[in-house]
């Protein structure tokens, strides 16, 4: 007899001395044991279950806060915008997410003023002229704000205001910082490495096949002419160009410095002050209190949705161990 007889027959043990009693025991002991894993599991696996739910309970309403609670607010106030991290189209500062909260905070009807809070080290100019490009726009479009006075927008330095999270900054009718951040940083990059002579030593063969004949240009395992170089250079001119016309646009006669002011060099906030690159030291919060004259900040950045939040996630995780592609970059690296 083995233990599933028992269980499902339920007969009485047999009494020691007779024949297979131990079998009998050991199975019926086996059973038992048996009985008790499964219903531990299956508390376990309920128990997993109603922690799953309160976690995506407490995610959706984490995300869930956003641009539609900061509309319904019924008295005045300061909009807040986070411009955090890099500036690219896939990110939580790409221009499609800062362009759909400016518009939010400029249509609201209690909005004093905006704050564009900014700790970047920059990223895609495309994306953060567009923003640049929307903060002018929107301010010609709301000449006034609702009560006939000129909507106000200031960017707040954090950490780092560089490169094309300057871009962005240049646009606002203020800039402030603190003492110790980063700002600067006007210029273009594009990354690449060079193989060949490597590749020569190591006796590869580098078999690139091309219909252009500069299709292959940038190839990192084929060498750089001098006719490919100076091209690549006239084009990051002309971006530098474009960056450097947005910045005297928005700084105009409040920039003191030379030509160093367009190299490519940052500054501390201090710096930055004295050089005509941003307006003073200033907090979001002491810019609301005194210049927007409303204390009140309510936060505007639009938020990730939940799927996006966990698709982003697990793709990051996806991506971990992979090689970045070659890319144009107005970005601050610096060191952590």
């Amino acid at each position: 007899m083995n233990w599933r007889f028992w269980k499902k027959r339920r007969e009485p043990m047999p009494a020691p001395g007779q024949p297979d009693w131990e079998r009998a025991l050991i199975n019926r002991l086996a059973a038992e044991y048996l009985d008790d894993q499964r219903k531990r599991r299956r508390w376990a696996t309920a128990f997993k279950l109603l922690i799953l739910v309160y976690l995506i309970g407490v995610l959706i309403a984490a995300n869930s806060t956003g641009l539609s609670d900061a509309v319904k607010v019924g008295e005045d106030h300061t909009a807040l915008i986070e411009i955090k991290g890099v500036i690219a189209s896939d990110s939580d500062a790409s221009a499609d997410r800062v362009i759909t909260a400016l518009r939010a905070a400029f249509e609201a009807k209690h909005v004093k003023g905006i704050v564009l809070r900014i700790n970047s080290p920059g990223g895609s100019p495309v994306q953060a002229g567009y923003i640049n490009d929307e903060i002018k726009r929107l301010k010609a479009k709301y000449k006034k704000d609702h009560d006939g006075k000129d909507m106000p927008v200031y960017a707040v330095a954090v950490d780092l205001c560089a490169s094309g999270g300057y871009y962005v900054a240049v646009g606002a009718d203020a800039i402030y910082v603190d003492k110790a951040s980063l700002v600067g940083s006007i210029g273009v990059r594009i990354d690449s490495f060079g193989f060949q002579e490597a590749m020569q030593e190591l006796g590869i063969e580098r078999r690139l096949l091309t219909a252009g004949a500069n299709k292959g240009i940038l190839d990192p395992f084929s060498p750089l002419g001098d006719s490919q170089r100076a091209f690549i250079q006239s084009v990051l001119d002309r971006l530098h160009g474009q960056f450097i016309d947005a910045v005297k646009q928005g700084r105009g006669d409040k920039l003191k410095g030379g030509d160093e002011l367009f190299s490519g060099l940052f500054w501390s906030g201090q710096e930055a002050v004295e050089l005509g690159l941003a307006d003073g030291l200033g907090s979001s919060s002491q810019v609301a209190r005194e210049l927007i004259k409303a204390e009140k900040i309510v936060e505007y950045t639009e938020k990730r949705d939940l799927l996006e939040s966990i698709a982003k996630r697990f793709g990051a995780l996806v991506g971990a161990g992979m090689l970045e592609g070659l890319g144009v970059s107005t970005g601050l690296s610096l060191p952590h």
